[in-house]
């Protein structure tokens, strides 16, 4: 299925134009983008106080640089969620971390149609697919988490991360086979000891 892009919103646009010199206007875009950029670094970072600081610090940055905003034709939430982006990967530096994903967190990923075979592993075994997953490298993560649970299309995720749109998706089906194959052997190891256990039951002596 063929991905389409959401088109700005002619009004959204009189928005931000208005929000370049009026602060109530502002006000009313951090109201509406507050909660899904609070989210994202939530699940970037897995501290509530931190999410809540580099939140601050998101909406404070777009205060400063609205007036240098461009339309290039994804959703004005594309270039919070870079700001965001830019400061968690800061964040992560400055403290020698990297977010580690939680069952309760794969359990609230929304899987778009068009992806069965993940589907199929995430209600297969969630405790083995977010072990895969956590093997991942960290952009591959964050493609994950902008893909099913903020459900950004590619085009947002490219800007987002600094990438084309066609990077995006081959990064994406690189990031399926990766996990794919890791699940697969998760699979096969389990197998091998569950055998080796029933070998080493009926050598017991009675």
């Amino acid at each position: 299925m063929a991905e389409t892009n959401p088109s700005p919103d002619p009004a959204e646009m009189a928005l931000i134009d208005q929000a370049r010199n009026d602060k109530d206007a502002f006000g009313e875009l951090y109201a509406r983008y507050h909660d899904k950029i609070y989210n994202y670094i939530y699940y970037r970072t897995g501290n509530a106080e931190d999410a809540e600081d580099l939140t601050a610090k998101v909406f404070m940055r777009a205060m400063q640089h609205i007036g240098n905003y461009e339309d290039k034709g994804v959703p004005f939430s594309a270039w919070l969620y870079r700001i965001a982006h830019n400061l968690v990967a800061n964040w992560h530096r400055d403290n020698s971390r990297r977010q580690m994903l939680s069952l309760d967190d794969i359990a609230q990923w929304r899987v778009a149609e068009d992806s069965p075979e993940f589907t199929a592993q995430l209600m297969e075994d969630k405790a083995m697919l977010l072990s895969s997953i956590r093997r991942l490298p960290a952009d591959r993560q964050e493609l994950l988490t902008l893909k099913f649970v903020e459900n950004l299309s590619n085009a947002e995720i490219g800007e987002i991360m600094g990438r084309s749109e066609g990077a995006i998706k081959s990064l994406y089906h690189r990031t399926l086979l990766a996990l794919r194959e890791d699940f697969e052997q998760q699979m096969d190891d389990g197998r091998e000891r569950t055998s080796e256990k029933k070998r080493g039951f009926f050598r017991r002596p009675f």
